[in-house]
């Protein structure tokens, strides 16, 4: 295997595990929708209990996410 064949690979396994981390982590999986829906709520003022009020204007990746927090 080239030395290139192998930086790409490298850094496509970088990415995908990147990707799988944000889905599961609301922070970088809600962001988004946080910034549109409850950019008014601070830290520890209930950004959580906002986003479930809006549940269904969530985007799939932050209903994904949150679902995985309540598991925990």
């Amino acid at each position: 295997m080239s030395k290139l064949s192998f930086a790409v690979i490298a850094v496509a396994v970088a990415f995908s595990g990147v990707a799988s981390a944000q889905s599961s982590d609301p922070r970088g999986a809600c962001k988004a929708d946080y910034d549109k829906f409850c950019a008014g709520i601070a830290p520890g003022g209930g950004i959580v209990a906002c986003l479930n009020a809006k549940r269904e204007k969530l985007s799939a990746t932050c209903k994904t996410a949150l679902d995985s927090r309540k598991k925990k």
